[in-house]
């Protein structure tokens, strides 16, 4: 292979692997678990500190079962570097989490973390995926906060998937047929 189609080669994975972080975010800020679950080889493990350490699947199961409990969250990508070899990718990603969740005594606490994701990516089914992460927390706040007002918003419903069309924003994880790109 050329050294240029290997560097667009290169650079084509990196994109994709970028996009497949960003899907993550979204499925978690918008508590869509069959979009997490398309994003994990079948044999993905999650470390996540010391809240979760197990099977990517088991991973989303807690995921889900979290969802009715969190108010808001926010996971806002900073520094992503990959490396990128054949089929196979690792990468670090700086993130700030911010959530709004009770504080089991009846009322609501702001969580904001700085996030480092740890990953290994491999292609599977012609789609990158994430096959191992492991997340540290460098720094984290937690502080009361008031009630938030009204309901609590469906993710559901959000505009997101009613304004924008392409597959990439679809809710029904068929209609996402990998990158963008």
């Amino acid at each position: 292979m050329s050294s240029d189609r290997q560097t667009l080669e290169t650079l084509l994975a990196k994109e994709e692997i970028r996009e497949l972080a960003l899907l993550y975010s979204r499925g978690v800020d918008r508590k869509d678990p069959q979009l997490l679950r398309s994003l994990y080889t079948d044999d993905a493990t999650d470390t996540h500190g010391d809240a979760f350490d197990g099977s990517a699947k088991e991973y989303v199961d807690f995921l889900e079962r979290s969802f009715p409990h969190i108010r808001y969250s926010g996971h806002h990508i900073c520094n992503h570097l990959i490396s990128v070899e054949g089929d196979l990718g690792e990468g670090e990603v700086y993130v700030l989490a911010y959530h709004v969740i009770p504080d089991r005594q009846g009322g609501w606490v702001e969580d904001l973390i700085a996030v480092r994701y740890i990953d290994r990516y491999r292609k599977q089914s012609g789609r990158w995926r994430f096959s191992k992460r492991v997340v540290t927390f460098d720094m984290r706040t937690v502080r009361p906060c008031q009630r938030p007002p009204g309901e609590a918003p469906d993710a559901s419903k959000d505009p997101s998937y009613t304004e924008l069309s392409s597959r990439l924003f679809a809710r029904d994880p068929r209609g996402r047929g990998g990158s963008s790109l």
